[in-house]
């Protein structure tokens, strides 16, 4: 389930009284990077949680992420904009993959990919609810692992994240300590796997 949400991610200072598609397209433009914690709570096809975890993300734009789990089991998700490595401490392996191959029409080309994401996506309006202005994309690609993601704006910023993916399941994100247009040092977005790790994938 991490894996497959990675990359997910952000926000940037948006223009009040603008709908949540507006929103998006004006993150997408006008944010290069962001850095946020997150929380994530996966739920059965009902109310029933499966999972919970938590972490941080940080991401420069276009394409470059670092999303990394901390609780309750450490886990890395690196885009280097050419390279996707997913990292697990635990099994000493790693898994490396071509990143445009990986991401694809997925969560993370949604916010962390070029200004060409309508190319990919339809959006449209999904009202308020819960305090936030939603969104709903739903990728144009039928050959994705998700049916559609909603997308839920504060007055500020990109509050939630809710992805239901062809299972019936739902994955919920919530974004907090959201800020935007930082500098990262360059070496966060690479990945060396330790010596002795088991990679797996053409490096």
């Amino acid at each position: 389930m991490k894996k497959m949400f990675l990359a997910a991610l952000l926000s940037a200072p948006l223009v009040a009284h603008t709908g949540a598609v507006d929103k998006l397209r004006a993150f997408v433009k006008e944010t290069r990077s962001v850095k946020a914690d997150f929380s994530q709570t996966v739920y059965d096809k009902g109310t029933k949680v499966l999972s919970e975890s938590s972490g941080s993300l940080r991401m420069f734009r276009p394409g470059k992420f670092r999303w990394e789990y901390v609780r309750p089991f450490s886990q890395l998700i690196v885009g280097d904009g050419q390279k996707l490595w997913l990292w697990d401490p635990d099994l000493n392996q790693a898994t490396v993959k071509a990143q445009d191959e990986a991401l694809g029409s997925s969560p993370a080309a949604l916010l962390a990919g070029s200004d060409t994401l309508e190319q990919s996506f339809k959006l449209k309006e999904a009202g308020n609810k819960g305090g936030l202005e939603w969104l709903e994309a739903t990728p144009k690609n039928a050959d994705v692992s998700f049916e559609r993601i909603r997308m839920g704006f504060n007055a500020k910023t990109l509050d939630t994240m809710e992805l239901n993916d062809n299972f019936g399941q739902r994955t919920v994100i919530r974004f907090r300590n959201i800020t935007s247009n930082s500098d990262f040092p360059s070496e966060i977005f690479r990945f060396m796997p330790p010596a002795g790790a088991d990679v797996i994938g053409d490096q």
